[in-house]
């Protein structure tokens, strides 16, 4: 009886070790048909833009956006995604075409943002700079255009003259709301600074008077006394009188001629109509700002370019101005850049440039914006 109860034993112990070698046998089967599957999922072929967008948020709701966007990730991308890392937002380079779906993964994970620096130079208007970017981004100039006039605050000015890095592939819409968005921001920050508060209106007038400054200050130790003069003849009731004023949208580098004057009637030509231009002529820098709302003090209504230096020549009375002029007369235009008489408002001027704002007064400007047009 022992006996046979060892035998019926060994078959139970048998027939259980086969069962565990099946089951076990069944699941490496199965993880082997998963593998299989998996690999050849991974390595099938996806197509992609070189540049790509990608929302902030969790690795399903970016897999939920691709999925919209015609890349059809599913559950398998999402796990493979979670086990290797995080899927990188912003703008990036995936920089190919085709690639296999687990490259694909690889580079939403491990690819930089698509970069590229373009300079708005101060004193350029915003009709050039947005032609400057439509070649650069590979962008429809005429999209640009037709934002930038439906959502600008003002003619020009809404984009500040800085250098800006921008990602490639960004449409016309979201660049122009970049651009205006960061500018907003530096001028909110720039006039707390100064007045404890920043109020739009109030700003884009000194945007105004600012763009003047950019167009005719020759350096930026110039800008407070060229700001002076621009002060002076405004509240003396004088036309600006000023080139760089007719240097608006396309005309931004064209020589201003006697035509021009004469043809010109909007309040950009100040040969004309007496007062600052009812818009910003041209993108300005945080200096000419700066210049516009801390002027030096002086009596100088006038001034001239030197040929020899490339600097301006100021005066307070109309003769001392034509003796500055008539002093160019035969002198070749080397522009060296270096003054040769260093004076008291030269000196003041430096000051107010190098001197934070934060630790200026501003001058009274109770008249000065009766006269924007």
């Amino acid at each position: 009886m022992p006996v046979y109860k060892n035998e019926k034993n060994e078959i139970i112990i048998k027939k259980r070790k086969r069962k565990v070698g099946l089951i076990i046998f069944n699941i490496i089967d199965f993880v082997l048909v998963c593998l299989i599957a998996v690999l050849f999922y991974v390595t099938m072929p996806i197509t992609s833009t070189k540049i790509l967008f990608i929302p902030k948020g969790s690795t399903s709701y970016i897999i939920s956006y691709l999925n919209k966007n015609g890349f059809e990730m599913g559950v398998v991308d999402e796990l493979v995604i979670k086990s290797l890392g995080y899927v990188q937002s912003g703008w990036i380079d995936i920089n190919q075409n085709k690639l296999t779906r687990m490259d694909f993964i690889y580079k939403l994970i491990t690819s930089k943002a698509a970069i590229k620096n373009i300079t708005l130079i101060p004193g350029e208007t915003y009709y050039i700079f947005l032609k400057k970017l439509a070649l650069e981004f590979n962008l429809s100039e005429e999209k640009l255009i037709e934002l930038y006039n439906q959502y600008a605050y003002k003619a020009d000015g809404n984009i500040l003259a800085e250098t800006y890095s921008l990602p490639l592939g960004m449409r016309e819409d979201y660049m122009i709301f970049y651009l205006f968005s960061q500018t907003n921001k530096k001028y909110e920050e720039f006039s707390k600074k100064i007045f404890g508060y920043y109020d739009k209106r109030k700003w884009f007038n000194y945007l105004s008077l600012a763009s003047v400054i950019q167009k005719e200050a020759a350096i930026t130790n110039e800008m407070p006394i060229v700001s002076s003069v621009i002060y002076n003849r405004l509240k003396k009731g004088m036309k600006l009188q000023m080139d760089g004023t007719l240097n608006y949208g396309e005309f931004s580098n064209t020589i201003v001629t006697a035509d021009r004057i004469r043809d010109d009637n909007t309040t950009y030509n100040t040969y004309k109509f007496t007062g600052l231009p009812k818009d910003p002529v041209c993108a300005v820098s945080l200096e000419a700002i700066k210049a516009a709302i801390f002027p030096v003090k002086s009596d100088y209504l006038y001034f001239v370019r030197e040929n020899k230096t490339g600097l301006h020549k100021f005066a307070v009375t109309f003769e001392a101005h034509q003796a500055n002029i008539n002093a160019n007369v035969g002198v070749a235009k080397t522009y060296t850049k270096v003054k040769a008489d260093e004076t008291l408002i030269d000196a003041e001027a430096e000051t107010i440039m190098k001197t934070d704002v934060s630790k200026q007064k501003p001058v009274s400007i109770k008249d000065l914006f009766n006269n924007v047009n």
